[in-house]
């Protein structure tokens, strides 16, 4: 009998050890300005929508904020296309031939890009995406606002610093690119 219980204490024992030891790992402390900040582990899938998102605005945000400033223009559009497959290059070499990113040097005309929201659909992958988003392109003479809706898939790939979240964009689409007003400038 006396075999027997220490028997059963040990197995406990050991099992609680290792629910412990799990329970810690999942646990992270973070030096922030001579504080410490706790942080938990948790599986990818919880956080595929967020991460979805940042990675839909990033990729938007490299592509179509421009300066008039040709180095400026190939750093954010080489950023961009770490984050998107053939179909955004496709995009950027019609831009390209179409004389747009020139026009823009040389008019001196920057522009940014604002993300109203972005829907991720993650029930089947690849996950297919809409991001809807309002340009402001401001000329020396007039600031010009416009819709732009696009629509595309993710798909997963390895992270790298080039891709943090690990998503790739795949047959990315244009839906909507319209003026919505033009203002003249004082």
């Amino acid at each position: 009998m006396a075999i027997l219980t220490c028997l059963v204490v040990s197995v406990v024992t050991i099992i609680k050890c290792f629910q412990m030891v799990s329970l810690m790992e999942q646990r992270v402390y973070i030096l922030a300005n001579g504080k410490v900040l706790e942080a938990y582990a948790s599986d990818r899938r919880d956080n595929i929508p967020v991460e979805a998102r940042d990675h839909i605005k990033m990729f938007h945000k490299y592509f179509f904020t421009l300066d008039p400033d040709e180095k400026a223009i190939q750093q954010g559009i080489t950023r961009a296309l770490y984050l998107a497959d053939g179909s955004a290059k496709k995009m950027y070499d019609n831009l390209r031939e179409t004389g747009f990113y020139s026009g823009l040097i040389s008019g001196n005309i920057n522009q940014t890009i604002t993300i109203d929201s972005i829907r991720v659909h993650t029930e089947s992958t690849p996950f297919r995406f809409e991001c809807f988003a309002t340009q402001q392109i401001i000329r020396p003479t007039t600031i010009t606002v416009r819709s732009l809706v696009t629509e595309g898939a993710l798909r997963n790939v390895s992270r790298s610093d080039n891709n943090p979240h690990g998503f790739l964009i795949e047959r990315l689409n244009t839906l909507d690119n319209r003026d919505i007003k033009t203002e003249n400038r004082r």
